[in-house]
């Protein structure tokens, strides 16, 4: 016997820019949405009867008419909006899902003033969301960031680690730290100030990673997420992963020359992969 174990369908990469125009100037944001999904969608699959399906391009359209009329200037409170929106429209849906990939945009700077509507890409970072919930359920906000790359050129070792027959890493109690973070924590509250707690966060992992004495990757992102949970009372867990983008010494000595830590080829592959999640105890 065979049956649909699990199902889900909608519609990817949507992508959004909103202009938001003030007197003062201009607000600009670009979002990439994803929409997904859940219900008695059975007879689709097994009979080909698409009476149930709402067409992917419907959620298309619904994505952007909602960004029309939506005052909602964090993306977790239109991604609940949109959910909402979905779920009471289509009883067959059991569950709604949005995710959504924030793309960085920074005002330009003109004779030392903020431009009010000149904006220059930023760095290759994205901020992210992940909204779903339930017909008659509550919301679940599982937000983060993606490839922050951060690198720092003191106060960061590797020492003490175990040798063996294949190890030809040297210690070093001075080296260069390049990583590109990704964090994902969840929300306790669907009712927050969500870009504040974000930028709150955001700015209390980049302190700890500028100013911790890092004796290995494992060590500074486990000071990095015990900062974030202690400075955001509002989500009780994180996960980080950090790979290690290494920078390896050249070897100068073949042209007389010395290297006091100072060149270096800078490569991300291979590397190595931390992660972990940290909690707040029970």
């Amino acid at each position: 016997m065979i049956e649909l174990a699990e199902n889900r369908y909608g519609k990817s990469r949507v992508r959004l820019m909103k202009v938001t125009r003030h007197a003062h100037g201009h607000d600009l944001r670009e979002w990439t949405v994803q929409v997904l999904l859940k219900g008695d969608f059975e007879t689709a699959h097994l009979d080909g009867d698409n009476s149930k399906i709402l067409p992917t391009d419907t959620m298309k359209n619904t994505v952007y008419s909602l960004a029309r009329t939506s005052k909602a200037t964090a993306m977790e409170d239109y991604a609940k909006e949109l959910v909402d929106f979905l779920l009471g429209r289509n009883p067959q849906v059991s569950s709604a899902s949005v995710r959504i990939e924030s793309t960085m945009w920074k005002r330009l700077t003109v004779d030392g003033e903020p431009h009010p509507s000149a904006f220059m890409r930023g760095s290759g970072e994205l901020q992210t969301t992940s909204v779903e919930r339930e017909q008659g359920g509550s919301f679940h906000i599982l937000s983060g960031l993606d490839n922050l790359v951060l690198l720092k050129t003191a106060n960061s070792g590797f020492e003490g680690y175990i040798k063996d027959s294949l190890t030809t890493l040297p210690e070093t109690k001075d080296r260069l730290f390049g990583t590109a973070v990704t964090a994902e924590w969840r929300y306790t509250s669907p009712g927050l100030n969500f870009d504040a707690l974000r930028t709150k966060l955001r700015e209390t992992m980049l302190r700890t990673f500028a100013n911790h004495d890092s004796r290995s990757v494992q060590q500074t992102l486990y000071a990095m997420a015990e900062s974030a949970l202690e400075a955001v009372p509002a989500i009780n867990e994180i996960e980080i992963t950090m790979p290690n983008k290494h920078c390896l010494l050249v070897d100068l000595s073949r042209f007389n020359q010395d290297n006091p830590n100072e060149i270096f080829v800078p490569t991300d592959e291979p590397h190595g992969y931390i992660e972990a999640r940290v909690r707040r105890k029970s």
